[in-house]
This record gives C-alpha cells, sequence and structure tokens, in this order.
C-alpha cells in the first residue's frame, strides 16, 4: 500500500489569486494530517506564485508527518532549503511561463548542476528524491547520483486520451518502476492524478508513495480538506481480508 503525500499548493494559489491571507495552507496541511495523510507536499517556486517563504516556515514547526519540498535545483532555493531542513526535498524543473510542472527533470542535459544541489542536499542529511520521466536512462543516471528515491512523472498516463494510450503509460511506468526498485531507490509517482485515475497507479508492486495535489484540493472546495485525504487515501488501501474461521 503507497503513502500518500499530499500537495498543498494550491490552497495557496486560491490566496495569492487576491494577494490576502486565506485560504491558509498551513491549516490545509493541519486538516491533511487529520485526513491520514503520511506526508505533506510544497513547491516553493522562484516565482512564488503560489507557496510563500512563510508557508515553508511555518510548516516545518508544524508538521507531524514527512515535510516534502519540492524545488528547482537554483542555488538560492537550495540555501533556503539548508536553513529549513525539510525531511525530503524533491528536485524539480522550473520554467517560469508554465501552469505547472510539465515533465520530468532531465538530469542527462542538467548533470553538473542536478549533482551539486543534491551533493549539498545529502550533505546536510536531507533525503533527496528526483523527479524524472519514466526513462530507461533518466533512471540509470539517478543511481549514479546516489539519491534516496525517484519520483515518476505520470502526466502522460493521467492526460491519455484513450485506453489503449493510456495502458501503454501504464506499462512504461510499470517497467520503470521495476527498474528502479531493482537500483534498490525507493519509488514514488506523482503528478495529474486523480481520483478516478490512481487506482491502475496503485496497484504498481514497487511504488510506495503518491504525491497528490490538485485533484484533492479541487475536492476538499466541495466536501472539505479532512474528507477529501479520507476518501484519496481509502482508495489507496487494499479491502479488509476477512478470515473465515
Amino acid at each position: 500500500m503507497p503513502k500518500l503525500g499530499v500537495n498543498i499548493d494550491h490552497v495557496a494559489t486560491v490566496r495569492q489569486a487576491r494577494k490576502t491571507v486565506e485560504p491558509d495552507p498551513v491549516w490545509a496541511a493541519a486538516l491533511a494530517e487529520l485526513g491520514g495523510a503520511d506526508g505533506i507536499t510544497v513547491h516553493l517556486r522562484e516565482d512564488r506564485r503560489h507557496i510563500q517563504d512563510r508557508d515553508v516556515r511555518i510548516l516545518r514547526e508544524t508538521v507531524r508527518v514527512k515535510l516534502n519540498l519540492e524545488m528547482s535545483i537554483a542555488d538560492e532555493i537550495t540555501d533556503f532549503a539548508l536553513d529549513i531542513m525539510p525531511d525530503q526535498c524533491t528536485l524539480v524543473p522550473e520554467k517560469r511561463e508554465e501552469v505547472t510542472t510539465e515533465g520530468g527533470l532531465d538530469l542527462i542535459a542538467n548533470e553538473d548542476r542536478v549533482r551539486r544541489c543534491i551533493d549539498r542536499l545529502l550533505e546536510a542529511g536531507i533525503e533527496v528524491s528526483l523527479f524524472i520521466d519514466p526513462d530507461e536512462k533518466q533512471i540509470a543516471m539517478a543511481d549514479k547520483m546516489n539519491v534516496h528515491a525517484v519520483e515518476l512523472h505520470t502526466g502522460q498516463y493521467a492526460d491519455a486520451v484513450d485506453v489503449e494510450t493510456q495502458t501503454r503509460e501504464l506499462d512504461l511506468l510499470s517497467e520503470a518502476a521495476a527498474q528502479a526498485h531493482s537500483l534498490s531507490m525507493l519509488l514514488h509517482m506523482g503528478h495529474g492524478l486523480t481520483y478516478r485515475n490512481v487506482g491502475p497507479i496503485v496497484e504498481v508492486p514497487e511504488v510506495s508513495e503518491l504525491n497528490i495535489g490538485h485533484s484533492i484540493v479541487s475536492r476538499a472546495v466541495m466536501v472539505g480538506m479532512e474528507r477529501a485525504v479520507r476518501e484519496m487515501k481509502a482508495l489507496l488501501t487494499p479491502p479488509i481480508q476477512l478470515i473465515a474461521e
């Protein structure tokens, strides 16, 4: 059964639309924990479009489950992470003009910069995960970088418009998961996962953690954060098997 990391970025997106004080992602994190979240994920972007420095600082003091900081490999953000000391940093690509992260971090094209960031985080005792596409060469490079985990980008699977395409993308994710597991890295997945499409991902045996944000926050608008997290958590939990006497 994979653990559930709840990304609360888009609670802050609503707040920043008015540049006001509500809704507060810190409150959302507390409710997510009450709903059964195994971790809280936030992405401190360089342009600060949603999560702010203040949010991460307070979350570091209040979150009682794993705090996962998604971040670019920029020196400024790395310095901030080393000051905050989250439980885990997940390195992701970042473009100013994108609405959301559009793909995995290219470890091969950015090897030197990625290694420098990883080395600084590992030296400080922070666990590191790399958000990458389900690509054999990228996973092999991640292994050489001595990180704790890789998070496979599930966007192509989530955006599939027909069963054939979805099945093909799920096969790619399953093959990449097996490769990462064989290299003794923890296997996480995330991006675009919803209440409707998460089922087949849960069935991938190697996956240990799913990071889900937008779908949970969207449902929370209707039913509340605690209930929204509980409902997602239930989809990750296998039914109880009763033993007949």
